[in-house]
């Protein structure tokens, strides 16, 4: 089966497409793509994944022409962007 993983950073995207037997897992994608030895900063056992956008734990089988993304953590609590913008405004 064929899927995507695809890790959106600042200034590009890193998007591979991988091949993986039937009954593959999230792990087994992103440690395909090769992400892993590409960017230090990707932790399997602390990052955050998904596939089309929702929430998927390592062990989630995937299907084929699944998107695997890897998340990368916010640089801002939103809550705390917000204070500082209505900060400004006063």
């Amino acid at each position: 089966m064929k899927v995507e993983v695809v890790y959106a950073l600042p200034e590009a995207v890193d998007a591979v497409s991988v091949s993986l037997p039937a009954g593959a897992s999230l792990r087994d994608a992103v440690v395909a793509s090769g992400l892993l030895e590409r960017h230090a900063g990707i932790h399997l056992e602390k990052q955050a994944f998904g596939i089309f956008g929702r929430r998927a734990l390592l062990e989630t089988r995937l299907t084929e022409g699944d998107r695997v993304e890897v998340y990368r953590a916010l640089a801002l609590d939103p809550k705390e962007a917000r204070r500082q913008r209505a900060a400004k405004k006063r």
